[in-house]
């Protein structure tokens, strides 16, 4: 376990070494335009007040647009379906050229009605974002613990004093440039601090009048902007460190502590049983076949004419095992691809895109795991297994795509997915994931029945009563319990990076506590399964998948408990969309673990009944 742990561990550092951009740098000589590119507004709060981004160009902000109108630019399946919706803009930046209070526009007269739009943002915390070379806008924080400034994502829209908002209407803009060797010059940082001043125009030169910008309705607003471009030693590889600062690392080392300590605490239990009291009962069942008295079985062999008797809706049980495996593997490989650095911010959505291809081509597997556990149990509809597999989960998602997409229509959001994007979705499936999993199922069908190491008996046998703590409910919430406490701190961080709009830095952190939620699932399950067996319940296929799958359910309850400490949203469209998300999650992930959990059990029940003799 240590030696695992430690090269785990020097795959993290080499993800540091191998890190790789995902895009090509851009040089620039001196006095080349530098674009800025604008983004959406998103909320910006330690308590955030609402889920809804909004676009730049939103014509309830009246923010500046360039001659000749705005141009939207290319974007990525991911980035598209992340909410990233990213504009030209009216800012000319020159590299080297400082530039003081320089007149960006004036806004057409903003009605009330805009003007409270405006103020709510305000209010809400909303902030900017805007890109420059690649690079997020940022802002400078401080880390209370250790007094370092970093680099902060966004800037804020405007301010609250005295309760009155303050619409930031002049920017001042830091940009750091790293000059090459070969005289080139690259961006590596930059730096926003949004001020409020009502400010005139008088003969094409911007003066302030003193006090902030305050709107009412019926105001014009005038933007302006200064430059100032700082050199800087920092290399253009390196120029996302200031960026992704982890405020305290330590939560993440005890994260993996608590992690690695539950995994270690099953393996002892796992390792008992399957040492001790499996040892001892193969041996004194098999010396009891050698003795010539017949003696009546007892313990888990008392089931072995029934353990392997199809359960119940197994077309149901076999697609969701199916299912979770393309999830299993999609997940691994992606943080892989991560872990590596091939998948770095840098490159914006190139996260979303992979998993959603991932995702596409892994349906193979799917077909493949959901037709073999089908035909095991003694399936015969093949053509609906098919045709379920390819379509109940990617389905269900892609359905709950268009349902929530609605409430982000009505409310104007940028988050609103594109309809073509959807309906290239859809033409993924169509073209790549349908024929993967028909082509899976095909030759997981095609494959020989997987053969049990024991006969089952035409009459079933009867259960007795079992104790509390074994009967299926209070079981399967326990068993749920600890591949739940194997994740929630990381889990913290994760809905941190969902919900507050910020890059998610702990991927090294990730691929070890993934590792650590599948062996805790299969050996949980492998434990549960081993206790209800010695209770004479043989009743396995779906308790084994819902054992582990309860950690869902916590998962789900864990965002409610969220919702209440960590948010202050006050809106029924983000309620509903905070909850439907996180209700997709919760079941994405209960399929995920319920696979592991399943698989791991159905393994462990070929290996013991194999290895004792039965009539």
């Amino acid at each position: 376990m240590a030696k695992i742990l430690l090269g785990l561990l020097a795959l993290c550092g080499l993800s540091k070494a191998l890190y790789l951009p995902g895009v090509a740098p851009n040089d620039y000589d001196q006095g080349d335009d530098v674009p800025l590119f604008v983004n959406t507004l998103s909320p910006m709060s330690s308590q955030q007040k609402s889920v809804l981004s909004y676009d730049y160009y939103d014509e309830r902000f009246h923010f500046c647009e360039p001659e000749g109108g705005a141009k939207k630019q290319a974007e990525s399946l991911g980035s598209a379906l992340f909410g990233d919706r990213i504009f030209t803009s009216a800012f000319q930046l020159s590299l080297g050229n400082n530039d003081k209070d320089k007149l960006l526009c004036t806004s057409t007269t903003i009605p009330k009605e805009d003007a409270e739009f405006i103020n709510q943002c305000i209010q809400d915390d909303y902030a900017l974002n805007w890109v420059v070379d690649g690079l997020p806008a940022a802002h400078l924080s401080i880390d209370e613990r250790t007094n370092e400034e970093y680099y902060s994502i966004g800037f804020a829209l405007g301010g609250n004093r005295g309760n009155v908002p303050e619409l930031n209407n002049h920017y001042e803009i830091t940009i750091d440039y790293h000059h090459r060797e070969d005289g080139k010059y690259r961006v590596v940082g930059v730096l926003v601090a949004p001020s409020s001043r009502a400010q005139k125009v008088e003969k094409g030169v911007v003066v302030p009048t003193g006090g902030p910008m305050v709107l009412k309705g019926g105001e014009q607003v005038v933007y302006s902007y200064s430059v100032n471009w700082k050199p800087s030693a920092t290399p253009w590889a390196t120029r996302w460190d200031a960026y992704l600062h982890i405020l305290d690392p330590s939560i993440h080392w005890f994260s993996l502590v608590n992690s690695i300590v539950i995994v270690l605490f099953l393996t002892g239990m796992v390792a008992m049983i399957l040492i001790r009291a499996l040892h001892k009962d193969i041996s004194r069942y098999n010396a009891v076949e050698a003795q010539e008295d017949v003696q009546e079985d007892y313990g888990w062999k008392l089931v072995h004419g029934d353990v392997f008797r199809p359960p119940q809706r197994p077309m149901l049980l076999s697609i969701l095992v199916g299912s979770g495996a393309q999830i299993v593997v999609m997940t691994g490989l992606t943080l892989i691809f991560a872990v590596l650095g091939f998948l770095s911010p840098s490159n914006r959505g190139a996260l979303g895109t992979v998993m959603i291809i991932f995702f596409m081509v892994f349906n193979s597997i799917a077909g493949y795991v959901s037709a073999r556990v089908y035909k095991m149990n003694g399936g015969e509809n093949w053509k609906m297994n098919i045709g379920l597999t390819a379509s109940l989960v990617p389905g269900s998602i892609m359905s709950f795509l268009f349902a929530m997409n609605f409430f982000l229509i009505s409310s104007h959001s940028s988050g609103a997915v594109p309809f073509g994007t959807m309906f290239t979705l859809l033409g993924l499936w169509a073209v790549i994931a349908f024929p993967l999993s028909v082509a899976g199922s095909y030759f997981g069908f095609r494959q020989p029945r997987i053969e049990h190491p024991v006969r089952t008996n035409q009459i079933p046998r009867q259960i007795p009563d079992q104790p509390v703590y074994l009967r299926s409910l209070p079981s399967i919430l326990m068993g749920g319990i600890l591949p739940f406490g194997a994740i929630f701190i990381e889990l913290y961080f994760i809905m941190n990076s969902i919900w507050f709009h910020r890059v998610y830095y702990g991927i090294g952190f990730l691929f070890l506590v993934f590792i650590v939620l599948i062996l805790t699932c299969s050996q949980v399950t492998i434990l549960m399964c081993y206790f209800h067996l010695c209770s004479e319940d043989y009743h396995w296929s779906w308790r084994s998948f819902l054992t582990s799958g309860a950690c869902g359910f916590y998962v789900f309850l864990y965002a409610i408990l969220y919702y209440f400490t960590k948010l202050d949203i006050n809106s029924y469209t983000s309620t509903v969309l905070y909850f439907g998300y996180s209700s997709v999650i919760s079941i994405l992930m209960t399929v995920f673990t319920g696979s592991v959990g399943y698989l791991s059990c159905l393994y462990f029940l070929q290996k013991i009944f194999a290895s004792i003799k039965v009539d």
